[in-house]
């Protein structure tokens, strides 16, 4: 039972949404005896003896950064990840691929693996969520990468034809894709995570808490939109926690005596703040993907109260344990409610309902069976 796995990044630390989902699948497929061969693209992070533990064996490529593959027509994304060493190792012998989001694809079209079961792991449809990226980005230049990779990445889409298997985190999101390449077969498989059962913590906690990668465009937004039409508005304590924030939000937080920012926590402390908080604020202007903040809290957190697009297509189904509120006004509102509102152990056993799509046992197996069973 082997399998290659390309991976767009190394996946330990897994300390942001991209790479969690990668290296519980590692975690979750090793308990089942996969031998994984594990191939990571690198930028920045180190390389890792954890990773030794769950896989066969662990290849690092380099990316080419340099100006030509800005330049390609192929998304850069995608033109800095074609490797001949990962080619020349993938055909030593016949074991599936998987390739986790559509940046890791450009082998998929190779004939050299026509033979091969393929499988696209998908993340978000990418040049939906870069288009995201781009309306909230403020520097010009950034902004036209974002709009230019997004061009390219709908144009190379219709890589994912030669895959064999698609492998979708969102409802919706799987839709898509079988309407897009229904000669593929599509399947919804959520994202794999931390969490092993609930554990959450009856009673009150004394802080309002909103947490993510504050380097992504999208969650930088999403705590400025909070802080100025939410967070401003209320006297509640507030902590907004995350990895790299920048000097603007920094300089937002500083204005504001009952907000504080927490930068760059353990995984320790991450934990602690998502367990102790009595209410989650969680937003996002795009429902695309799933938000592995959500699974988190959804497991070890107390109230959560968030948007509709960070639960659409996500297969959370809302009960009484989390509350959707669209507009600053109807968060504001429900902080108001719930900031004197013990979770009790019925709101817990509401939030078991909900997590039941998302065990990684059940979710593991499944990946076994399309990989060595179909």
């Amino acid at each position: 039972m082997q399998l290659h796995i390309i991976s767009f990044d190394i996946p330990f630390p897994a300390n942001y949404g991209g790479v969690i989902d990668v290296y519980y699948k590692l975690v979750w497929l090793h308990k089942l005896g996969v031998k994984i061969h594990l191939h990571c693209f690198e930028y920045g992070r180190a390389h890792s003896k954890e990773l030794e533990k769950v896989c066969e064996k662990v290849y690092y490529y380099d990316r080419s950064t340099h100006l030509g593959s800005h330049l390609s027509l192929m998304p850069y994304t995608v033109q800095s990840r074609i490797s001949k060493k990962l080619k020349k190792r993938l055909l030593k012998d016949d074991a599936p691929i998987l390739c986790e989001v559509l940046h890791t694809c450009y082998i998929l079209k190779d004939p050299a693996f026509e033979k091969r079961l393929k499988i696209y792991r998908h993340s978000n449809i990418e040049h939906e969520y870069y288009q995201g990226l781009a309306k909230v980005e403020k520097s010009f230049l950034k902004r036209l990468y974002l709009k230019t990779e997004a061009w390219k990445l709908k144009r190379f889409e219709k890589i994912v034809s030669h895959a064999n298997l698609i492998l979708a985190v969102n409802q919706n999101d799987a839709d898509y894709y079988r309407k897009k390449f229904p000669q593929v077969t599509t399947e919804y498989l959520p994202s794999f995570h931390s969490n092993s059962e609930i554990n959450i913590k009856e009673g009150s906690g004394n802080f309002i808490l909103f947490h993510g990668n504050l380097s992504v465009a999208e969650n930088n937004e999403a705590a400025h939109w909070l802080i100025e039409h939410v967070f401003s508005k209320i006297s509640s304590r507030v902590i907004i926690a995350g990895l790299e924030p920048n000097t603007d939000l920094e300089k937002e937080i500083e204005k504001f005596d009952h907000i504080d920012l927490i930068a760059n926590p353990s995984d320790a402390k991450m934990s602690e703040l998502i367990s102790t908080a009595h209410i989650h604020v969680l937003h996002t202007a795009q429902a695309t993907g799933l938000k592995l903040k959500l699974l988190n809290v959804l497991f070890t957190g107390r109230h959560i109260i968030c948007n509709q697009h960070m639960v659409e297509g996500s297969g959370v189904i809302v009960n009484s344990s989390i509350n959707i509120a669209n507009t600053a006004k109807e968060m504001i509102s429900k902080i108001e409610e719930l900031r004197s509102i013990g979770f009790s152990q019925a709101l817990i056993n509401a939030r078991k309902e909900i997590i039941q799509p998302f065990n990684n046992q059940t979710n593991a197996q499944k990946l076994f069976d399309f990989l060595f069973r179909n």
